[in-house]
């Protein structure tokens, strides 16, 4: 698990997205493959009950890349 202060070590970010359309853990393994699959995405995990994603990534990764990963997956970002 990376912690904040590794965040802060190797330049990475931690957020937490909100999103809509998962309803079960099926739906919580698609969206972390499919940021899994962004170069730059260093942990995901998905909450459905939650409807929220943390990830860590690398600098450089960009908001808008991270939100394409999710709708195409099928999933929708809340504003």
């Amino acid at each position: 698990m990376v912690n904040l202060r590794e965040c802060l070590q190797s330049r990475m970010e931690r957020k937490t997205i909100s999103v809509t359309g998962m309803s079960c853990n099926g739906c919580e393994q698609n969206m972390e493959t499919a940021l899994r699959n962004l170069d730059g995405v260093n942990r995901v995990e998905a909450d459905h009950d939650a409807d929220t994603v943390d990830v860590v990534l690398e600098d450089g990764v960009s908001d808008d890349d991270v939100n394409a990963a999710i709708e195409q997956a099928g999933y929708d970002v809340k504003a």
